[in-house]
């Protein structure tokens, strides 16, 4: 071991060292990558600053300037990432190395100008990390190893890409060291895909799992939970207690409860801001608080050195949240307990979180008020302080007191003096005591009234009670038995409330809707709820009814034979296929079979004669085409096209339109330049869009707009 990492250990106070520190420092994996798995509290911090030693320092024995990082720790709260900063700076302090800190919650500028100032070892959670590495802050080119604390917290908690994105930045030469209570298989991926040849290194210890702490169950009434958890707090009255809740909710209310009854009290969880929850942590190692109320944000990499005490006042939701919150105490050798309060229901479950953890434990019920006064007295008289010198004012005070009071007197007065800087023990009652049925006192005096509704009016006293408090004017206590009857209804009223319920009541009794009051002389003759009818006798099977399989008639004669019984085809019946007649010459020839073409069919296009001289085209006679096809007549105008019109008017045959020659009778005179000029041709692509001899419109060049020609 480096000389100067081993004089910090000594003036620590460290004269031995744990399991796994022993087997990350055994000089044979001085250089390779390491799977180490170790329970909670088996000192893997101080072990992995040991490891990293010589791969750091080398043969030196001191650190250089400051410049690049040359280790990366990851851990996956803020807490931890604290302990462990504050754990490296002891053990390299000597080294002159520089730890620096980056994580979530801190003010980022900070942090950036104390990397550009140079750091040795750089500890973070990864998502601060993974910025300071994309915005450039945090130079991993000199890395020499890559810790990851906790690694299979950080995989549960969702930072699964952040690892791999640093573990891809960080040089492939780099060592890379994996701590984890547990090793899962997403542990193992992790590691054959970012170290190489890692020595798997297991130091659970052979005893069991946490041997250092006693367990108990604490089996308490369902009303008593919060009360339970009063009385071991001040039964142990350690210096540092945890008490774990599943939410924030819960956080919240039993800090209330707790900073009410006296307790010196401090909460932590995911809601409260980096520098509240810091605050909170250090005034437990300072011992301004003694109990700290938290949620699972608390349960992994906390070390508080004189914490004795974890309470769960409600049940983790599996057996890593029990080992790693019962794991803040017995740490390092030191004892502890853990205590589980379990009300009835949840009894069961308790069994099932026990034996997946493999872990035993004595089930007893909580403290009573008897046991902590008792326990108070035993602390009171070994107490050190009765060992003390008297000095000389204390002396005199002793005398002067001694004389106007007896030593009985001044002794009982101190017992009381004492127990009232205490928070005052809670009755519990017995866990296996069920509760009582609550009695109802007798009804006293009272006046029955019959009400005009009953059962077959489908009548209940859930809707009579509020008809009476609404319509009658009474209070829910003035109201007695209500018994519903076949064809009424008979109420119970106090005789206080009689007088008003009169007064309150319409002519004629009317309650609401229809419901009459009638005052009766006597009470009514209680009679028994109507009997349910008893269910008929099982039918029997009636001769009338399907007779089973079993018992049905042998297949007869009359009946359908089966199909290996059917007769043999007949020959008047259809043939099969196979057994058919060939095909006769007077039936439908097939394609292939038909006749050739003849020459009296109508012949295809293909054979049709071209379109020449003759007039075998298509197009009808009139304006300049050919005069059609010879056994159809030549195309005639129409009358309104023709020359002569109805009104007198010459027809559009007579002359040419506009732009054309001829220009039109009556009108305007034939455009300019249009005589002697030919039709434009409509398969003339270049004109399509503009009048033949017109002067293009809009700007030189541009597209001009479509015009459709006109027909």
């Amino acid at each position: 071991m480096i000389q100067s990492l081993s004089d910090a250990l000594s003036e620590r106070g460290y004269d031995t060292l744990t399991a796994v520190q022993e087997a990350v420092t055994n000089p044979e994996l001085a250089n390779a990558d390491l799977l180490v798995s170790a329970q909670t509290g088996s000192g893997k911090t101080v072990g992995f600053g040991l490891a990293i030693g010589p791969t750091l320092l080398g043969d030196d024995q001191t650190m250089g300037p400051a410049a690049a990082p040359l280790a990366l720790i990851v851990a996956p709260t803020r807490e931890l990432a604290f302990q462990v900063t504050r754990e490296l700076g002891w053990l390299y302090a000597k080294t002159g190395a520089r730890v620096t800190s980056c994580v979530g919650g801190m003010d980022m500028r900070d942090e950036r100008r104390a990397l550009e100032r140079g750091a040795h070892i750089v500890v973070g959670t990864p998502g601060r990390l993974r910025d300071h590495i994309q915005r450039g802050s945090l130079d991993m080119t000199s890395l020499r190893a890559v810790v990851l604390d906790e690694a299979d917290e950080m995989l549960d908690l969702g930072f699964r890409e952040d690892l791999e994105f640093m573990l891809g930045e960080a040089p492939e030469d780099r060592r890379t060291l994996l701590f984890s209570a547990t090793v899962p298989p997403m542990i193992v991926t992790l590691a054959q895909n970012y170290q190489r040849d890692a020595v798997r290194v297991t130091t659970v210890s052979e005893k069991g799992q946490h041997s250092d702490i006693s367990y108990q169950v604490l089996r308490v009434a369902q009303q008593d939970a919060e009360n339970a958890i009063i009385n071991v707090l001040r039964f142990h009255d350690a210096q540092n207690a945890i008490v774990f809740a599943n939410t924030r909710a819960a956080v919240n209310r039993l800090t209330a409860r707790f900073a009410n009854r006296g307790f010196s009290v401090v909460s932590l969880s995911g809601e409260l801001s980096q520098s509240e929850r810091t605050h909170a942590l250090q005034a437990m190692r300072d011992g301004r608080a003694r109990v700290c109320v938290a949620t699972d944000v608390a349960a992994r990499g906390i070390d508080l050195p004189n914490l004795e005490l974890v309470i769960h006042a409600e049940l983790p939701t599996n057996t890593e949240g029990l080992l790693h919150r019962s794991g803040r105490t017995g740490r390092a050798g030191r004892k502890g307990i853990s205590a589980l309060v379990v009300p009835p229901k949840a009894i069961k479950r308790a069994e099932r979180l026990l034996k997946f953890a493999r872990v035993t434990a004595e089930w007893t019920t909580a403290p009573s008020a008897e046991d902590i006064l008792e326990r108070d007295e035993e602390r009171l008289l070994s107490d050190p302080a009765w060992g003390d010198e008297i000095s000389e004012d204390a002396a005199a005070f002793a005398a002067r007191l001694l004389e106007r009071q007896s030593p009985e007197a001044v002794a009982a007065a101190y017992l009381r003096l004492y127990r009232t800087h205490h928070s005052a023990p809670e009755e519990l009652s017995d866990p296996d005591e069920r509760p009582a049925a609550k009695e109802r006192p007798p009804f006293g005096p009272s006046t029955w009234f019959s009400l005009s509704v009953g059962r077959n009016d489908r009548a209940e006293p859930r809707w009579i009670l509020p008809l009476l408090c609404r319509a009658g004017g009474l209070e829910k206590e003035s109201i007695g038995a209500i018994r519903v009857q076949n064809s009424e209804t008979h109420v119970e009223i106090a005789d206080p409330a009689v007088a008003a319920f009169l007064t309150a009541l319409g002519e004629g009794g009317v309650l609401e809707d229809g419901v009459t009051a009638t005052q009766m002389a006597e009470a009514p003759e209680r009679t028994a709820p109507p009997a349910r009818r008893a269910p008929g006798p099982k039918r029997d099977r009636d001769e009338d009814r399907k007779p089973r399989y079993e018992d049905r008639k042998p297949r007869g004669e009359d009946r359908k034979p089966r199909y290996e019984d059917r007769k043999p085809r007949d020959e008047d019946r259809k043939p099969r296929y196979e057994d058919r007649k060939p095909r006769d010459e007077d039936r439908k020839p097939r394609y292939e079979d038909r006749k050739p073409r003849s020459d009296d069919r109508k012949p295809r296009h293909d054979d049709r004669k071209p379109r020449g001289e003759d007039g075998a085209g298509y197009r009808p006679a009139g304006k300049g085409k050919p005069e059609g096809r010879p056994d159809k007549p030549a195309y005639k105008a129409k009358a309104k096209y023709g020359a002569d019109r109805p009104d007198g008017k010459p027809g559009k045959g007579a002359g040419g339109y506009k732009g054309k020659p001829g220009g039109k009778p009556g009108g305007k005179p034939a455009g300019k330049g249009a005589a002697g000029k030919p039709r434009a041709n409509a398969a003339d692509t270049s004109k399509r869009f503009e009048k033949p001899g017109a002067k293009p419109k809009g700007k030189p060049g541009g597209m001009q707009p479509p015009r459709r020609p006109k027909s």
